[in-house]
């Protein structure tokens, strides 16, 4: 499979449109009618995964029969793999725990030799996700760090979060696939804590964020131009991001099955904001919350809310997201293997 072919075939299965038929209205209201969903965010509050799922929560509630109150509840650790094997093995399977996790999660089980077995991610039930969004490395204006080419010839401390987070794994692919010198410092609890320091000078940037995050996040930071965007990583550039002079990772790439790694470490991004519900779930009640997920997708108040949040929706289905994730997992052997080489520091 050749570089273009391997991103044509992610993004066309990534863009889908909403087709779920929800179950009959009297039976859905009954099953809902007077009970309480909880939304397991596997992310520190505050941060993008953070307010991108609370923004669903507050909203998703209204569109599922019986209107159950949505309660957010962080969980924190490991990429959300904390959350994640809580919510396949603790959750109740009856549709009144939906899980928030980062793609470090569902990708983990492929990529990293070290990642907990507690939980196979093809086999959770996707209601959808919110985004399929762009990740950036930046560094602070005042960081002599401006521009790829200076990442590449000069040592730069990047702050980074535990195993299996994204900020820790984009730097270290950068490193590994293209010769970036980044100094990558493990530990920060979250993109808010990496923020932080970077303003107080500990820290000159970070990779992996997500650009719709640093928008939420750090607006004044880039209407101020307080940052430099050295590089976007993402399957197809993003034009706001190319507009602002962030060149793609592909060029700094020479080899062709490190091409091909990066591709299949990239394609976590088009289930950037991905919601599951436990395996062992009926049918029927994994079919009602897929349908109110397409409905708060297109929800006018939901979309306003937004756009207050300078959060970017790109939506796509469950349905869609299921054969997303299980495409990714029977990559060939031999690209996996480079894949999880590429991510260690």
């Amino acid at each position: 499979m050749t570089s273009r072919s391997a991103k044509l075939c992610f993004s066309s299965v990534a863009i889908a449109a909403f087709g779920v038929v929800a179950p009959p209205r009297a039976r859905a209201a009954d099953y809902y009618a007077g009970r309480s969903i909880e939304m397991v965010i596997g992310a520190d509050v505050a941060g993008g995964y953070d307010i991108y799922a609370r923004a669903v929560a507050r909203f998703m509630g209204r569109h599922i029969p019986g209107n159950p109150a949505i309660l957010p509840r962080n969980m924190p650790g490991a990429g959300s793999a904390l959350a994640g094997a809580h919510v396949f093995r603790v959750a109740p399977k009856d549709g009144t725990v939906i899980g928030a996790l980062m793609p470090g999660a569902v990708m983990g089980r492929l990529l990293d030799e070290k990642a907990t077995d507690l939980f196979d991610p093809v086999k959770f039930n996707y209601i959808g996700t919110a985004d399929s969004g762009t990740r950036v490395c930046a560094t602070y204006a005042s960081s002599s760090t401006k521009t790829y080419e200076d990442a590449l010839k000069q040592d730069t401390i990047m702050a980074a979060s535990q195993a299996g987070g994204a900020t820790r794994d984009y730097e270290a692919l950068h490193n590994n696939a293209t010769g970036t010198r980044f100094k990558i410092v493990s530990g920060y609890k979250g993109t808010s804590d990496m923020l932080l320091a970077m303003e107080r000078g500990e820290a000159a940037g970070l990779c992996g964020l997500d650009f719709s995050s640093l928008k939420s996040q750090k607006p004044d930071w880039l209407r101020d131009k307080k940052l430099n965007i050295i590089a976007q990583d993402a399957l197809e550039p993003l034009p706001e991001l190319t507009a602002l002079g962030a060149p793609e990772i592909w060029p700094y790439i020479k080899n062709d099955l490190d091409k091909r790694a990066v591709e299949l470490v990239l394609s976590q991004q088009l289930f950037g904001r991905s919601y599951v519900v436990p395996p062992g779930t009926p049918p029927e009640t994994v079919a009602i919350l897929r349908a109110a997920f397409a409905e708060t997708m297109k929800d006018p108040e939901f979309l306003a809310e937004s756009d207050k949040l300078r959060i970017s929706i790109s939506a796509s289905s469950g349905e869609k997201l299921q054969e997303v994730v299980a495409r990714v997992h029977a990559s060939p052997p031999e690209v996996i293997q480079r894949a999880k080489r590429i991510i260690e520091p």
